[in-house]
């Protein structure tokens, strides 16, 4: 994994309609997003936007 600058960690995102299908990775501010990021991300296997949360 790349080195975090500061307080900014890098997540990964998973799709929750079917998990393993989608990932996506991001930044958040550790500080500010204490809890799992949720997000709204397009997932070109089912080919539609759907709910991706943040995994361990």
């Amino acid at each position: 994994m790349a080195k975090a600058k500061g307080n900014r960690i890098q997540v990964i995102l998973e799709c929750t309609e079917k998990p393993g299908t989608s990932r996506y990775v991001t930044t958040k501010n550790r500080r500010t997003t204490t809890g799992r990021m949720e997000l709204k991300k397009y997932n070109p296997v089912l080919r539609k936007h759907t709910v991706h949360k943040e995994i361990k």
